[in-house]
């Protein structure tokens, strides 16, 4: 195996390579222990700018003022309800930026309409999204929604923070974001009042379209007071068929200013017109105001006016110009030119990342007009070809963030350079997309299974496995799962389905959920084996034997033996050394140590013969570990500190952490109580760093040490 590296008890603190992740450096540590500040993640400021243009709110501002006064109480619950439109997100972000420094633990948003699927708020995923801003990595975090919000609280215990969630769909979405310290507020909008929550001592405010005076006010601020005078009477009647509602209003406002000739007289006759029209249409309908928004649209020329409806039709919330590009059949320059346009009329609204979104009610007016006015087949022709491009930039990222790894789909080799959009520039960039358009991804896979498409359906599963190993979007990841393996099955591909089955697998043990696991993997055994597959079959079995680790290592040892069979029939050496290194450990864990030692042995060397140092060390750390166990101390301090020197080197410092401790206990039982501490406090700001449970373990075993070390001699 080479050099072990240091073994006269000096821990080097250089880091060499390019590091990705956490990056811990300790310097040196002097006799005295003292436990580390834990590394302070940035202080989250997440709720997204307010829009100039705001009146009529302020009593509403005010009541969450008094509501929310006391600093040193319990967590204040308000809710803002309304009609979608009412201006209840505009209101919630108004008073998020009024004083930023009451809340010195950071100010939280979660959009429950990003995060909602077929039914209801994820809600497990929106607690992960702001452990992940605090600082918790995501092998750190719980499996359970009891588990994370339980985390939550205890990160929040110590400052104020703010909690703005949006489009609440149920009371759990804000239960489980309700943090520890007094003084906290939540601030929640959805278009339900969410009554149960006043049983958690939660306020109902609800709002209400604007008044006549003040839907006047915010037009004259839209359009400027020389356009129109207090006293306009037509603008008052803009006002009137807008319904109050702000959004209706800024569309009002774009028709008026981007037609400096159009006056306010005229408009208010095409409203009314319009108005009376869809009343017709429509009785019983109390509230409209998609008058206008057809006022609006029916003065798009041709080309915008279609890429309007089409955008209606588009998987997910929000698009870019390459998608609407794709969705239009068209190129993005000549696409960018027409979302500018709907833009400046306040059709569409642009993002900070470079993409577009509607208005929940601008987003229905634009899929009824698609409705009645597209053929049904141009319409599926466009749906197909956004979904076609959203596959490709998955297979993108796929191939950049997994690289060589075994697929079912074909999708990565059908990329042909024209999918509109430049391929990642590293892994870290193309995972981040993933990350970013989860949503979107997994629209276009609900769009293709109800469409029927089954192979756009179940490739997109595959191809979002690379987010979901690197991500724990355990929720999707049983969704997009599920219905993968559905459509592989109905699209005749028993391998495709055998590998969802498998993958599947594993977000179903982190929601401990295992007899479902087991249910998947056993059938995903029967559809390899049908599909004839050498690696498939290698790969599902290796899945069941992780399945064993848990509860029957003997099991698993049996199981990764047959992974190994087919893993050499298939002749891939990766396979075979990651297959011997779960053997080695399952070996391990059922007190083969020795034979355990053997088996890691072979699985490193075919690691470093393959040149995958991160494996590579993972198994040199374990042999560290076999070798301590079986009393070789020497040996296992020289393994196990050249592990920890090639784990830093690749970044993978989550898999460090152990090794330390096993370097503790080691020098902790040949008396060097100060080079224990050493390891100990270099393990702790790991874990620290990662937001591990394991970190609170840590600091208290150190605090017991300096004080035995410090206790005077007995005499």
């Amino acid at each position: 195996m080479g050099t072990h590296g240091v073994s006269d008890g000096n821990v080097s603190n250089g880091v060499s390579g390019n590091v990705q992740g956490t990056v811990i450096q300790a310097g040196s540590i002097g006799s005295i222990w003292q436990a580390p500040a834990p590394p302070k993640a940035p202080t989250p400021r997440q709720v997204p700018a307010e829009l100039p243009q705001f009146v009529d709110r302020e009593p509403v501002l005010k009541a969450i003022d008094r509501w929310t006064g006391d600093l040193h109480g319990a967590p204040r619950v308000a809710v803002l309800s309304g009609m979608a439109g009412v201006g209840k997100t505009t209101t919630a972000r108004r008073w998020a930026h009024r004083d930023e420094t009451r809340f010195p633990g950071g100010a939280f948003y979660v959009d429950f309409a990003e995060l909602r699927r077929e039914a209801g708020g994820d809600v497990s995923a929106g607690v992960s999204q702001c452990l992940r801003a605090l600082g918790v990595e995501d092998q750190y975090l719980p499996r359970t929604l009891g588990e994370l919000s339980a985390m939550f609280r205890t990160r929040t215990a110590g400052d104020q923070v703010l909690m703005v969630l949006d489009d609440v769909t149920e009371p759990a979405q804000v239960r489980a974001l309700i943090p520890g310290a007094p003084g906290s507020v939540v601030l929640a909008t959805s278009q339900g009042q969410l009554g149960e929550l006043t049983m958690d001592g939660a306020q109902l405010m609800p709002l209400k379209p604007f008044t006549p005076e003040h839907g006047l006010e915010l037009l004259r601020r839209l359009c400027g007071e020389t356009r129109i005078a207090p006293d306009d009477e037509d603008a008052r009647r803009i006002v009137e068929y807008c319904g109050g509602f702000p959004v209706a209003l800024h569309v009002a406002a774009a028709r008026l200013m981007t037609h400096p000739r159009l006056t306010t007289t005229v408009l208010a006759a095409e409203l009314a017109d319009e108005h009376r029209r869809l009343q017709a249409l429509r009785i019983g309908k109390e509230h409209t105001v998609s008058a206008v928004f057809s006022i609006a649209y029916d003065g798009l020329p041709a080309e915008e006016a279609r890429l309007y409806r089409l955008l209606g039709l588009h998987p997910g919330r929000s698009w870019d110009a390459t998608s609407a590009a794709a969705l239009a059949g068209t190129t993005p320059a000549e696409v960018q030119e027409h979302l500018d346009s709907l833009e400046r009329a306040s059709l569409v609204t642009a993002t900070a990342d470079s993409r577009y979104t509607f208005h929940d009610l601008v987003r229905l007016h634009a899929r009824e007009q698609a409705l009645h006015t597209d053929p049904g087949p141009e319409r599926t022709e466009a749906v197909r070809r956004v979904v076609d491009h959203l596959l490709a930039r998955a297979a993108q990222a796929d191939l950049s963030v997994m690289a060589a790894r075994m697929r079912i789909g074909t999708y990565v080799e059908r990329l042909d350079g024209t999918e509109g959009a430049p391929a990642f520039g590293d892994r870290q960039q193309a995972l981040d997309w993933l990350d970013a358009w989860r949503s979107e991804l997994l629209a276009a896979q609900r769009t293709a299974a109800e469409h029927g498409w089954h192979r756009p359906a179940w490739e997109l599963a595959e191809a979002l496995t690379a987010l979901y190993l690197n991500r724990r979007y355990l929720h999707d990841w049983v969704r997009s799962g599920e219905l993968g393996a559905a459509h592989a099955a109905a699209d005749g591909n028993p391998a495709a389905e055998a590998r969802l089955r498998a993958l599947l697998s594993r977000p179903l043990m982190d929601r401990d959920e295992p007899e479902r696991a087991r249910g998947e993997l056993e059938t995903a055994i029967a559809k390899a084996d049908a599909s004839g597959h050498a690696l498939l079959r290698a790969s599902v079995r290796e899945f069941y034997g992780r399945y064993w680790d848990r509860c029957d290592p003997a099991r698993a040892i049996a199981t990764y033996e047959e992974a190994m069979a087919f893993y050499r029939a298939a002749g891939d050496a990766r396979g075979i050394a990651i297959g011997l290194y779960f053997m080695g450990c399952a070996e391990d864990a059922a007190d083969r140590t020795e034979q355990a030692l053997g088996t890691l042995r072979d699985a490193y060397d075919r690691f470093m013969t393959l040149d995958d140092r991160r494996m590579g060390a993972r198994a040199l750390a374990a042999i560290g570990s076999a070798e301590y166990r079986l009393g070789r101390g020497d040996e296992a301090v020289a393994s196990l500190e050249e592990a920890v020197g090639m784990l830093r080197e690749r970044g993978a410092v989550h898999y460090e952490a152990p090794a330390r401790e096993t370097l503790a206990a080691i020098a902790e039982e040949r008396g060097d109580r100060e080079l224990s501490r050493r390891h100990l406090t270099a393990a702790l700001a790991i874990y620290e760093a990662g937001g591990a449970p394991r970190a609170e373990d840590l600091r208290r075993r150190l605090a017991r040490t300096t004080e035995e070390a410090e206790e005077p001699p007995r005499i």
